[in-house]
């Protein structure tokens, strides 16, 4: 199933109407798919492809050295994760996957500062620190002119997440699914689930594998040109915006036989506001027909919740 494509050239090109026909692709696509691929996204090529290879890299490196990057303290959010620890909210089933994750590097005396611990820092592999910082920042930035696309067609001012998510509390994850050794249990390599965030942009991966489920509720994979990026709808955006756009139900499934001897390997970055932001339901998506279906909550209380239930924080 080829997903929605749209140009985010278009929405910075300066021309009013291009912009005006971004926005209603975007939001259009966000109601009905909840996924679009992105082209013209601002992320360098050889950057891609730099991070790729440093990833693979790391993941390479003996157990003993990826675990001492292990700090259970951070649940999981700085520094490696390994192999079964993370799980989708609702299953008890492992996810056949280790990751490496990269946060919010806060520059100036700002209360954020205090809120996130420092990035873990990778000694065996040349770069990989300041490769993950360039990436996180061409992340952020792609990401800010999507959700001011997304504000407009919502009706908010352009610039409403501007504030909220700067110096947010982001997430760059790197994520390696190993080979596959003996008959698996499920076909499943990441259980279906929902991102937890406002929106996550995918760069490439190493291998097909990711279904999303339809409104007909059937799992059909997901494919975008190399020059593209996949970016979703997150539970937060759609918490706030009162289901009017979708957090889509995804998942990764196992390769064919003759390829359970590859690894695959997928960068997302989960955009995340500050803690302090609240995703009570806008008024604008309350009526009569959709009434209020969420309690107020914070985003620093729901990602807290959302983190217990998927085994990373007791």
């Amino acid at each position: 199933m080829p997903i929605p494509v749209v140009n985010l050239a278009d929405f910075l090109s300066g021309d009013a109407s291009l912009k005006q026909q971004f926005v209603q692709q975007l939001g259009k696509a966000y109601e009905e798919v909840g996924f679009v691929a992105v082209k013209n996204h601002g992320i360098p090529d050889e950057l891609i492809k730099r991070m790729y290879q440093q990833v693979q890299e790391f993941f390479s490196l003996p157990a003993e050295k990826k675990k001492k990057y292990e700090i259970p303290e951070l649940a999981g959010q700085r520094g490696y994760t390994s192999f079964g620890k993370e799980h989708a909210k609702g299953s008890d089933a492992p996810d056949l996957k280790e990751f490496y994750q990269h946060g919010q590097t806060v520059i100036g005396d700002v209360p954020e500062k205090a809120e996130y611990p420092d990035n873990v820092q990778i000694d065996e592999v040349p770069g990989f620190t300041e490769t993950f910082n360039q990436a996180y920042r061409a992340f952020e930035t792609s990401g800010k002119a999507l959700l001011q696309a997304i504000a407009i067609y919502l009706g908010l001012d352009e610039h409403y997440f501007d504030e909220h998510i700067h110096n947010g509390n982001s997430i760059l994850r790197a994520i390696h699914y190993p080979p596959i050794q003996e008959e698996p249990k499920s076909a499943i390599r990441a259980e279906q689930h929902e991102d937890i965030n406002l929106i996550t942009l995918l760069v490439g991966a190493s291998a097909d594998g990711l279904q999303i489920l339809t409104k007909q509720n059937e799992w059909v994979a997901v494919t975008s040109l190399p020059e593209q990026i996949v970016v979703n709808v997150g539970d937060m955006l759609q918490r706030l915006t009162n289901n009017k756009l979708r957090s889509t139900t995804h998942r990764v499934v196992n390769p064919p036989r003759e390829l359970w001897g590859t690894s695959r390997y997928s960068i997302p970055f989960f955009l995340h506001p500050k803690s302090k932001m609240s995703l009570a339901c806008l008024d604008s998506c309350v009526d009569a027909n959709h009434p209020k279906a969420y309690p107020d909550a914070t985003a620093g209380e729901y990602l807290d919740e959302r983190l217990r239930e998927i085994g990373l924080k007791k």
